[in-house]
Parts: C-alpha cells; structure tokens; sequence
C-alpha cells in the first residue's frame, strides 16, 4: 500500500472516530467481544459474524484495543467507533430482534486489566473466546510477532527461553500502574497465553460463566456450522444459512521438530487438564 493511500485511510479513520465521538449519544453499546486467544482464529470468527444481518460491525476496525492498550482515550472514544442505534432498530423491522455490534480485541482475555474494565464498563457485554492447540498457538504467535517486527529472536526455541525473563513481574507493573504497557507482556508470552484456563477463571470470576462462551477453533474449521450456529444462539441472533465459511490472517512457516513438541505438550498437559474439567469437554488438541 501506497504512503498516500495509508495517509488518506488514516485521514478518513480520524475524521470517522471524531464524528464518532460527537454524535456517542445516539452510537450502540457493544452487545459482544471476541476476547482472545490471539492466533486462534479471532478474524475468521469475526469475519464470518460480521455476514449475519443482525451483526453491524464497527467502521474501519475489526479490533478497537479499547479495554488492553487505548482505555486511556475513555468511553466516547471508543463508543464513537460503533455504528447509530437507528441501524439497530432497522434490523429489528426486517428480522425481529435489535442488532448487535461488538468487535474483536484478542489481547483483552489476557490483559491483566481488561476484564475488570469490561465487567465494569459492560455489564451486560458477552464475551467470545477461541482455543486452539496451545502449542501451535504459539508456535504461530511467535511467526506472527516476528513478521511484524515485534520479535527479534528468529528461533522460536530461543524465544522460549527468553519468556520467563522477559515477562517476569511485566503484569505486576501493569496492575499498580495502569498507565504501563508491557510489550513484552503483549508480545512475547507465547508459553503465558497458552494456559488457558488460567484466563478463563480470572474472567468467569469477572463477568460470570454464563457471558462466556468458549469455542474449539480445530472444530470450527473442521466443521463450522454447528459451532456457528451456538455462537448465534449465545448471542441472541436468528440461526442464518447464508455465510461464507473461511480461514483468515493464517501464516506458512516450517514444521516443527518432534522433540520440542514433546516439551510444549508435556508444560500445557496440566493446563489443558484443568481447562478440560472447567470446559465440560475435551479439547480437540487431547483427543
């Protein structure tokens, strides 16, 4: 893309978000977030929501980041970005129920403080979250950190070892000062983010079991209608036959060695087996 073309974007953003802000009175109350985990399929979730009549995503981004790395900005900013509640009202003439927006931040389900901003700022917001193997999570992560540019190891395995230093007391710091941004908690906990339930109780304990609705990415790919279906029942939405099914912001990268697997699936072991008791299910990653 163009240096003009991303300048004139970023013009149109801001004079969306400014008009946005100005107009917050009439502006939808997000009714969902897809929370995380990041790198398990958030897009593709949001994107195959986002085809539903009765969703009406927010204009420009898929992901606002209001509750993790912009909380700062406060609530009209981020209400600015949503669509008039009028759209919603016309989706209740053509389908019977009031539509929704929401949008999809995957760093919210791990930030040490966006829970509690959630629980607080919308009490009756119900939240989305994406599992996928833990170890080809952040496998990914660590592909998708470095693509960016955000991660200079380019071995993965050294990356791991580095983990534990660099994260060590980053979520601390964080929580006795919220004005901190970690970028190593955000960037460079790819064992961290794996440990699932970990994050799933800290946020049940926020918002309550029944906001939380967790789907198994592999089966989501593997066989998308059923667990599109439950999302649509989770939020309140008509079941709905016409939506393209697809796999997005997917990255290649070599295979990994079988002896390192080994490590990353013996360290996610306890984890998956507490996630399995508080799931009610087996994930597909230990069947």
């Amino acid at each position: 893309m163009s240096q003009a073309r991303e300048q004139a974007i970023r013009a149109v953003k801001s004079v969306s978000r400014t008009v946005g802000r100005l107009t917050v009175g009439s502006r939808m109350v997000p009714g969902f977030l897809i929370v995380g985990a990041q790198r398990c399929g958030t897009t593709s979730l949001f994107k195959t929501l986002s085809q539903h009549p009765g969703v009406l995503p927010p204009a420009y981004h898929k992901g606002v980041h209001y509750f993790d790395t912009d909380y700062h900005r406060g609530m009209n900013w981020y209400l600015g970005h949503f669509p008039g509640t009028g759209k919603a009202e016309a989706v209740r003439q053509r389908l019977g129920v009031r539509g929704i927006t929401g949008e999809s931040s995957p760093y919210y389900m791990f930030h040490p403080l966006a829970g509690q901003r959630i629980a607080k700022d919308l009490p009756s917001v119900r939240l989305l979250v994406l599992l996928r193997d833990p170890v080809e999570r952040a496998y990914s992560a660590h592909s998708h950190e470095l693509a960016r540019g955000y991660e200079t190891e380019s071995s993965f395995e050294r990356a791991l070892e580095l983990e534990e230093e660099r994260i060590a007391g980053e979520a601390e710091r964080m929580v006795a000062d919220p004005t901190y941004a970690s970028h190593h908690l955000q960037h460079h906990a790819y064992l961290a983010r794996g440990q699932y339930i970990e994050q799933l109780e800290r946020l049940a304990a926020l918002v309550g079991r029944d906001r939380l609705h967790v789907v198994d990415s592999d089966d989501f790919f593997a066989d998308p209608r059923p667990a599109f279906d439950a999302v649509c029942d989770f939020l309140g939405l008509p079941r709905w036959a016409d939506i393209s099914f697809g796999k997005h912001n997917a990255r290649s990268r070599s295979p990994m060695s079988g002896e390192l697997r080994g490590l990353l699936e013996g360290h996610f072991a306890p984890y998956d087996e507490r996630l399995a008791d508080w799931w009610g299910r087996v994930p597909s990653w230990r069947r």
